[in-house]
């Protein structure tokens, strides 16, 4: 007797590039809500991510910030992906996406202020949509899910939009997210901003898969891979997957690279090659979109220095405000749960009652 074998399953990821590193676009290929007014708005978006990323460094280094996770060369996927949020949208970050909050609208002087220590930062205006930094590898990913099942539980037109690295793709909390939103068809976006490396971890020691779209197809999910550096790209397959997240969830690879360090602790150049980055740089995402909008007569040098300028500014009186920031000690008790337990809230009157953060009580 002989066993007939059949398929039982096939899958395919398509790859997604509208405007290629010599500024080369594909007009067809645009999506039908976007002209070149809205390409250089976001062009200007990733013009202040990037100076606000070299800003918060230079802090670190001065003494004046904490650990940072630079965003440089990722600034298309950031900044595409979060212009095609819908107002009621909501996004939940790992600890690289300040180019999503920037889109946003959250007001500059929270992430300063974050980023000098103080939990406060992380206390978002609504408006935003935002969940807090999450530092620890993929553990918003379940956050995410959630989430998005609430959207759709409430009946809510919203979808989510979760970010996580090439890293966080090897850990069970991505697969187990995605699992969850597979099921439950939850209006979930998930974006993976792949940079290439887990910290000193290349992609390709990460994982057997020839793309991590792939990833999603046990989830009965369905992917795509999209060039990351371009930003009309990365906007078109968010905004689609959002359109159609009421019908589940999507997964969106972003091929794109971390130019620069991981965070402030790291030494890139103990475990890359400089001829990889040097690759990389002739990608920017930045310098793609400059060509595209200068041969079209719509950028030049003056407009450059000007949106330059304007920025620095902003960003500067953004550090003033945050460096005048008087911290409350209770933070790190108000803006954890949102019913105190009581075990949590006797920490607290105890605290007030003996002075804690002042020195005094028994400590």
């Amino acid at each position: 007797m002989f066993l007939l074998e059949t398929s039982v399953f096939s899958g395919e990821v398509k790859y997604l590039q509208i405007i290629d590193e010599n500024g080369n676009a594909d007009k067809n290929l645009f999506p039908n809500d976007i002209d070149d007014s809205k390409i250089t708005e976001m062009y200007k978006l990733m013009l202040y991510a990037r100076a606000m990323d070299a800003k918060v460094l230079s802090l670190q280094r001065q003494g004046r910030a904490v650990t940072y996770a630079p965003l440089l060369g990722e600034e298309a996927t950031q900044i595409g992906s979060a212009s095609a949020m819908r107002k009621d949208d909501l996004f939940v970050p790992a600890f690289r996406q300040h180019g999503v909050y920037i889109t946003r609208g959250l007001p500059l002087e929270y992430l300063f202020i974050y980023w000098r220590g103080y939990e406060e930062g992380n206390a978002y205006p609504k408006s935003v949509g935002g969940t807090p930094i999450a530092v620890p590898v993929a553990t918003q990913m379940p956050h995410s899910s959630g989430l998005a099942f609430a959207q759709k539980y409430l009946g809510k037109d919203s979808a989510v939009v979760a970010y996580v690295g090439d890293g966080g793709t090897s850990e069970g909390d991505f697969y187990e997210a995605l699992n969850f939103a597979g099921v439950w068809r939850a209006p979930l976006v998930v974006i993976i901003e792949n940079n290439q490396w887990a910290i000193s971890e290349p992609r390709k020691n990460q994982t057997a898969a020839q793309t991590l779209a792939q990833k999603a197809f046990a989830a009965g999910i369905p992917s795509i891979q999209v060039d990351g550096n371009d930003v009309v790209a990365v906007y078109k397959a968010t905004k689609e997957a959002i359109e159609n997240a009421k019908y589940g969830p999507t997964v969106i690879e972003c091929i794109t690279y971390r130019m620069g360090i991981h965070t402030t602790a790291d030494d890139p150049t103990k475990y890359r090659p400089d001829s990889e980055v040097e690759f990389w740089k002739a990608r920017d995402p930045i310098d793609r979109i400059r060509k595209y909008l200068t041969a079209k007569g719509l950028w030049n040098g003056d407009l450059e220095k000007k949106a330059n300028d304007e920025q620095a500014k902003e960003i500067d009186d953004a550090v003033d405000r945050a460096e005048a920031f008087k911290d409350d000690p209770q933070s790190m008790f108000k803006n954890v749960y949102s019913l105190v337990p009581e075990v949590l809230q006797d920490e607290l009157d105890d605290a007030v009652k003996n002075n804690f953060w002042q020195g005094g009580g028994d400590q």
